[in-house]
């Protein structure tokens, strides 16, 4: 016999269960991309814009130090990010990036500027790019035990970024597509990522939408990288593409064009643990 009350007791436990999973899932600092989970010695994560202890507008995990926020508090954020991820904020190589096609092949920590990739295949060395609408991209060769953190806004997408960083690991350590495990991270999404004519132009007609009614193109910066990776050899089932939009999920990510330029940044980082 149907009892109303179980029913009812069952479903507010069922609802009570998600919601606290989602909060779990919402309140933390990072995303880990699933592609990376089954590889012990990979620590790979893209850090959201919660669980810092930045004020407005950079609340509250801003990991940018030139985005106008308080120097002292960026820094804090990057402690408890890399501190949460069992790195040391001096195992690190991050640039100041420019929006162009220069790769950085690290092999000591560091802040540089001028790189909008680098690449390396020391052990307990970890790289990283900040992104507030533009393209994560992190890449792990098995085979040859390197990785590499892309920074690929339209500039760095049109100049073939992806490309030349695949290229600068196939010099450096021999690195093939077939071995590469790559996440393509939390940009700005193609239903939102409204550009002009002249930067439409650049690209080829499958990674852009034209909406007449408003004259306007939107471009497909995922798919214009996705493109470069399986390209290159990189095999699709090896690629993990982020469902989440930096415009879209505001709520958890810095997203430079919904936020008119005053917002924080986000911080995606690989490395390899020493066995």
């Amino acid at each position: 016999m149907f009892n109303v009350r179980s029913y009812r007791a069952r479903t507010l436990n069922i609802v009570v269960l998600a919601l606290l999973i989602w909060q779990c899932i919402t309140s933390f600092m990072y995303r880990i991309p699933e592609i990376f989970k089954f590889f012990p010695s990979i620590i790979a994560a893209e850090s959201n814009r919660l669980d810092g202890v930045s004020g407005l507008p950079y609340f509250s995990l801003n990991m940018g130090l030139s985005t106008g926020d308080l120097s002292e508090d960026v820094w804090q954020n990057r402690r408890l990010f890399f501190d949460s991820l069992g790195i040391g904020i001096n195992q690190t190589a991050l640039s100041h990036q420019v929006h162009e096609d220069e790769i950085l092949l690290a092999t000591v920590p560091g802040n540089y500027a001028g790189y909008d990739a680098i690449v390396t295949g020391e052990k307990n060395l970890f790289v990283g790019v900040s992104t507030a609408d533009c393209v994560p991209i992190l890449i792990y060769d098995r085979q040859n035990e390197a990785v590499a953190a892309i920074h690929a806004g339209w500039p760095g997408t049109y100049k073939k970024i992806v490309a030349k960083t695949l290229s600068k690991m196939q010099e450096s350590f021999g690195t093939r597509g077939e071995d590469c495990y790559v996440s393509v991270g939390t940009c700005i999404d193609e239903g939102v990522y409204e550009v002009g004519e002249e930067v439409a132009d650049k690209f080829e007609d499958s990674f852009k939408i034209y909406y007449p009614e408003k004259k306007k193109f939107h471009l497909r910066l995922k798919a214009a990288n996705f493109k470069q990776l399986t390209d290159f050899g990189v095999l699709p089932e090896k690629v993990e593409i982020s469902p989440y939009c930096t415009y879209t999920n505001n709520n958890l990510y810095f997203s430079h064009r919904k936020e008119k330029g005053k917002t924080g940044r986000m911080l995606s980082v690989i490395g390899i643990v020493e066995k």
